[in-house]
């Protein structure tokens, strides 16, 4: 039974709050404990003082006692929502630099791309933003008040000891019971099922489509507005439907619980009648075990509420995503260094892979060398294994099977830090910096102005805006791109680094979002700058890709054709077919225009 506490989100959530901020948790329970014992000790002060006014003595220090507690309870109740609401931001906080470490902390990217995790990834990522409950900082003081119930309920339940040992155990078990009885209003029963975990997705999605700029576009175009706000409040709904069938009060249990508690305070009323009437109990005795036994009842309205239930549920999944995420992203630990490579070759041996979470096999028997200082263009049919290529390469995975040897040595045996020192590159969903052009091109503040210059002119950005402007509209002064202006600049920022010392560049569809002989342009420019460098090109269009010195087919996870775009055309396979495909789609030949390559 201990482990079955142990293992539940709200038992992992309190043991957290010491490590949001030890101080203020002190803090919180030493408040809460006190708020609950005011209760029980007002009672006896409020007996206290009809007992002086029966027996004529001084009321001072009765009067005085009562109004100390009144104030303490008008004070403390402030202070506790105060200190609530800090530990609760610090908690969001604490959990958020937790899910931070997790995402980032393993080498690898296996840990982001698992659907296992994405039900607690979800719930992690936007569990304070008041979107499917209440910001932790809210959900801390309804806590807070259900335990100051529970434990003023218990001390106003211990104080009927001093009438009768029975009477503690009667009045306080049939308040107790209540929580049996009406569990399904409790935590006891997971609220956070598989469904209303998928409801909960459901209806964040249709949310963020709402309220972010990217798909703001086609909603208006497609009439879709009245949508997707339809399709986020039945998800709103359901999710809403689904909590609250897993916390309704049930008829039956609710009728047998107010029987309960009726019959036993009852019970207790008429013995402290009885005794009253036949003098075994004083007037004083009487306020104070009346009192304590109405006030008992908070122990049925007190306790561990929705409110810790739905605060718990990040926690746990955040607490779950650290050792899930580190097993899945992590990758094998080379102590070598990477300096100067690759001088001689790339070399891909019986290269098997599959993504761990899919099992989908993209690469089988893949074998190739990459002479050092030689621009290689990848092309193939989309699913061809073309991405997972430069995302081995970047060692953001390893293979199952076969190796990557850099210069004769296993990639698996070089220091990960030491090998991404040498490598750079451009990916189809390159980030967007809300920084300066500055910090853009060149992220670590390494480079001089001069090289960050050179890098922006050869990718075709000189002077558009000055390296301190912010690139996003929301900042003072700030400004706005294209999307090919960034793909511009994300190619800035692979130069930036290849000036720095990078010797093996990758770059995957690198100009997809500029034309045709724009593209041709820019891209002879990144040949020239990278001549001494080993570049690796993945792209559908032909036009850069002949520039390069070897053209790689791939199909099916395997090398069908290799060589210059002479050879291949010569040889009148596979490139040959997908080059006059592309060309004939051109109203002259020296042009071509951007089509992706057949499926």
């Amino acid at each position: 039974m201990f482990a079955k506490l142990t293992a539940r989100d709200e038992w992992k959530y309190m043991l957290s709050l010491p490590h949001a901020s030890g101080p203020l948790t002190i803090a919180w329970w030493t408040i809460l404990l006190a708020r609950g014992l005011l209760p029980a000790l007002f009672v006896v002060a409020m007996g206290v003082l009809v007992g002086a006014v029966q027996r004529g003595d001084s009321l001072l220090f009765p009067l005085a006692l009562v109004g100390t507690l009144f104030v303490l309870v008008q004070v403390l109740s402030p202070l506790h929502l105060m200190t609530s609401q800090n530990l609760g931001s610090k908690m969001a906080a604490y959990l958020y630099d937790r899910l931070t470490e997790a995402c980032t902390e393993p080498d690898g990217m296996g840990h982001l791309e698992n659907p296992e995790v994405t039900k607690d990834l979800a719930m992690a990522r936007d569990f304070d933003l008041g979107i499917s409950g209440p910001p932790l900082f809210v959900s801390m003081d309804f806590i807070a008040a259900g335990l100051v119930e529970m434990v003023a309920g218990i001390v106003a339940t211990c104080l009927l000891f001093g009438y009768a040992w029975w009477a503690p155990f009667l009045v306080g078990g049939a308040w107790f019971m209540t929580h049996y009885l009406l569990r399904e209003s409790g935590v006891w029963r997971d609220r956070q099922t598989d469904e209303v975990r998928m409801a909960q997705r459901h209806a964040d999605y249709a949310y963020q489509m709402a309220v972010n700029a990217p798909a703001s576009k086609e909603l208006r175009l497609f009439g879709l507005a009245d949508w997707v706000v339809e399709r986020f409040a039945n998800h709103r709904r359901l999710l809403h439907d689904l909590r609250w069938q897993a916390t309704r009060l049930r008829q039956r249990p609710l009728t047998v619980s107010i029987l309960l508690v009726t019959v036993a305070n009852v019970i207790v009323f008429v013995s402290l009648a009885n005794d009253a009437t036949q003098g075994l109990l004083e007037l004083q005795e009487l306020v104070i075990y009346a009192a304590a036994t109405m006030t008992a009842s908070m122990v049925a309205f007190g306790g561990l509420s929705w409110a810790l239930d739905g605060a718990a549920a990040p926690a746990g999944a955040v607490q779950r995503l650290h050792p899930s995420m580190a097993e899945t992203g992590g990758l094998a630990v080379g102590t070598l260094p990477a300096t100067n490579l690759p001088s001689k070759s790339i070399e891909f041996k019986d290269l098997k892979f599959a993504y761990p979470t899919t099992g989908e096999v993209t690469l089988e028997g893949f074998n190739l060398t990459i002479p050092a200082g030689t621009t290689l263009a990848i092309v193939g049919p989309n699913g061809a294994g073309k991405t997972t290529l430069a995302k081995l390469l970047c060692r953001l995975y390893d293979p199952q099977v076969g190796c990557i040897e850099i210069d004769g040595t296993d990639l698996r045996d070089l220091s990960i830090e030491s090998w991404r020192g040498r490598v750079t590159a451009v990916f189809q969903d390159f980030i967007r910096f809300e920084l300066s052009l500055r910090e853009n091109v060149c992220p670590t503040g390494e480079a001089s102005d001069e090289l960050i210059l050179r890098a922006l002119e050869r990718a075709g950005m000189k002077d558009l805006v000055s390296l301190d402007t912010i690139l996003n509209k929301a900042y003072a002064n700030g400004t706005d791109l294209s999307g090919g202006q960034w793909q511009r600049i994300a190619l800035a920022r692979a130069l930036c680094q290849v000036y720095l010392g990078a010797g093996l560049v990758l770059l995957d569809e690198p100009t997809a979002q500029l034309d045709v002989r724009g593209e041709a342009e820019i891209f002879s420019r990144v040949i020239e700058e990278t001549k001494h460098v080993t570049t690796i090109l993945i792209s559908h269009r032909f036009s850069t890709v002949r520039q390069a010195d070897l053209i790689c087919v791939l199909e099916h996870g395997r090398v069908i054709e290799l060589g210059s775009h002479d050879e291949l055309i010569e040889l009148g396979g596979r490139y040959q077919t997908m080059f006059d495909l592309q060309a004939s789609h051109f109203l002259e030949s020296d042009e071509e225009e951007d089509l992706d390559v057949l499926d």
